[in-house]
């Protein structure tokens, strides 16, 4: 499927979303059903993750940053098993750890992480989520990170329901004054045990349910950032390497690529990226674009960032696409303060 394609499947779902409808499909009625029986008897398979046990990596990070008179930064993590972080057995492997101590290692200041993701989550779980995340008025987190989507897939879960969904969440939560990044649905293409042609369908739904998802977060005022590369290129040539011992969930190196996708994105809405940055670069082929155009490069280039630009332009909403920079991680991140070492997955 064409870029071009992609974003006019993007636009429909994306109204459909927001207008009630509910009939458009990924790839076909037909296609999915055949994609989620595979997608299941690959979970049944790796016993879908080593342990039903998903570390808790709730706490303090950047202990040793100090600023008089600023608490701590709250982030929290919402969404699927990728958000909690099943496959990994340490809380400092998991993607809120690494995103916690790296977002702490930029503002030099302490970060308070609160994970209420669910593993096996579908977007119909946003709701509930939100509603614990925004309980207590007080303590408003400062950014979420919203991880979701891959269960929506292989459960077919319609893709208009599921937008709606997330623009639900992301919405709650900007209207509550918390910044929002969701790392849109990865490319469950590369999971091993998913063959040809259901390899090719399962690409497809995911990049046409991350395109959506672009457009229903961006027009709620929130940031994407793409996560194809989460089960994507990186994933299908180093197999061994960036998938866990179950070869569904990814590795402590997968959970860091994509953590580190997404770290420039959360220090950005917050504020703490060079003003430089924030430029479009040429040079990158960064820029200006309708936003169902920026949704669909974005779902077929990993680590893309879109966001906001302008309300109306020649073609509708614009959006501004980036190719930040980024950082490896080799070193998990520091334990939490006082985090119990795992919890049992529901």
């Amino acid at each position: 499927m064409t870029r071009m394609s992609r974003a006019r499947v993007a636009r429909r779902i994306a109204a459909g979303a927001a207008y009630g409808g509910g009939g458009i499909g990924l790839a076909g009625a037909a296609a999915v059903g055949l994609l989620l029986a595979e997608v299941q008897m690959a979970k049944r398979q790796v016993g879908n993750g080593t342990s039903g046990r998903v570390p808790v990596a709730d706490g303090r990070y950047g202990t040793a940053y100090t600023v008089p008179d600023e608490p701590p930064l709250r982030l929290t993590m919402l969404g699927d098993s990728t958000a909690a972080g099943q496959g990994v057995h340490r809380a400092g492997q998991t993607p809120g750890a690494l995103l916690a101590s790296g977002l702490a290692a930029v503002a030099e200041r302490q970060v308070t992480l609160h994970n209420v993701a669910l593993p096996g989550a579908t977007s119909d779980d946003l709701d509930r989520q939100v509603a614990l995340v925004l309980a207590d008025p007080t303590r408003v987190p400062d950014v979420c990170v919203i991880m979701i989507g891959a269960n929506d897939v292989t459960h077919h879960l319609p893709a208009t329901r599921s937008v709606r969904h997330l623009s639900a969440a992301v919405r709650r939560l900007r209207t509550a004054g918390a910044e929002v990044v969701v790392g849109t649905c990865p490319d469950l293409g590369t999971v091993e045990q998913v063959q040809q042609p259901l390899r090719w369908l399962a690409r497809r739904a995911s990049r046409q349910l991350a395109a959506a998802q672009t457009i229903g977060t961006v027009e709620q005022g929130g940031r994407t950032v793409s996560l194809g590369d989460l089960l994507g290129p990186e994933f299908e040539a180093n197999p061994r390497e960036l998938f866990g011992p179950d070869h569904y969930h990814p590795s402590t190196e997968g959970y860091a690529t994509a953590a580190m996708a997404v770290l420039p994105t959360v220090c950005a809405a917050l504020g703490l990226w060079p003003a430089d940055e924030e430029r479009p670069d040429v040079s990158r082929r960064e820029g200006f674009l309708p936003v169902a155009r920026a949704a669909a490069e974005a779902a077929s280039e990993p680590g893309t960032e879109v966001t906001a630009a302008m309300p109306t332009g020649p073609r509708g909403p614009w959006a501004l696409l980036k190719r930040r920079k980024r950082r490896r991680v080799h070193e998990p991140a520091p334990e939490p303060r006082s985090a119990p070492s795992a919890r049992a997955t529901p």
